[in-house]
Formats: C-alpha cells, sequence, structure tokens
C-alpha cells in the first residue's frame, strides 16, 4: 500500500464510508426501504438521501476551502448537520 500516503484522517475517511454502507445494508434488511417526498423535490429512498448528503459534503468542502483557507471541522460538522436534516426531513 505504499503507492497511497495513508493518513490517519484518510483512513477513517475511508473506514467510516465502509461503516455507513453496512449499517445502510443492515437498515435495508431489517426495514426495507420506501419512496419518500419531503422538501427535496423529487421522491427519495433512504439510499438515495446519503447519496445525496455525501455529494453535499464534498460540494460544502470545496465551497470552505474556496472561501476561508482552512479550518475544516467548521465545514465537517456543517455537513453533518445537513446531513442529519437530509435523513430526517428531506
Amino acid at each position: 500500500m505504499t503507492w497511497m500516503a495513508w493518513t490517519l484522517p484518510t483512513a477513517l475517511f475511508f473506514a467510516g464510508i465502509g461503516v455507513l454502507l453496512l449499517v445502510m445494508t443492515l437498515l435495508e434488511l431489517r426495514w426495507p426501504t420506501r419512496l419518500g417526498k419531503g422538501f427535496l423535490p423529487i421522491a427519495t429512498t433512504r439510499g438515495d438521501r446519503v447519496f445525496i448528503s455525501l455529494i453535499s459534503a464534498a460540494f460544502v468542502h470545496l465551497v470552505w476551502l474556496a472561501s476561508f483557507e482552512g479550518w475544516l471541522p467548521a465545514a465537517s460538522a456543517l455537513s453533518v448537520l445537513w446531513a442529519i436534516a437530509l435523513m430526517r426531513w428531506g
């Protein structure tokens, strides 16, 4: 694995995505998802809202880096709050 610089934040990010996929799989097996309509202009499933929250988090971080040079934990906190709102009411 010398081809990539595995830092702790990188490893935690990929481990978190793996855990998220495992949790989503278990939730789907226990409580199958259904289409729902919230504040988003389309009907979405649980998986759709997770995907939208991950893509949104990438854009939040990019805009944050372009606007304020540094301190990414604030962008991460904003992304988590957005993901919670999206999963609950999206």
